[in-house]
């Protein structure tokens, strides 16, 4: 509306809105985006169970692929981080879910930088 003031031609006045909108909205998303804050990851309940211990249901065999877990009243799919079948009964930690299925270890053998967030 300024321009309109100073050039009466309408090509000229559409070229200089143009440019200033695209520059103010190069120059004003950073701005914006320190207020709004995105959330990079969509955290899932299913990940609410990392770094907690469960006991296994049925045994962890990583060679047929079987074994269950029950954590917190939830029984979830599972398997190893190792070659190693897991009895029945044992106590394990959850590492990371891969998939549909809880990556877990025998709680004796976790060391602490080894469970991902």
């Amino acid at each position: 509306m300024i321009v309109s003031f100073f050039v009466p031609d309408v090509y000229v006045q559409s070229v200089i809105f143009i440019a200033t909108s695209t520059v103010l909205i190069f120059l004003t998303k950073p701005f914006v985006n320190k207020f709004v804050g995105k959330q990079k990851t969509v955290a899932t309940n299913a990940y609410s169970i990392i770094g907690k211990t469960g006991i296994v249901t049925t045994e962890i065999n990583p060679v047929q692929g079987t074994g269950q877990i029950k954590i917190a009243g939830e029984v979830w799919s599972a398997k190893s981080t190792t070659e190693e079948i897991i009895s029945e009964n044992t106590e394990i930690t959850v590492l990371r879910i891969d998939g549909v299925k809880a990556v877990v270890q025998a709680t004796a053998k976790v060391p602490k930088e080894n469970v991902t967030v």
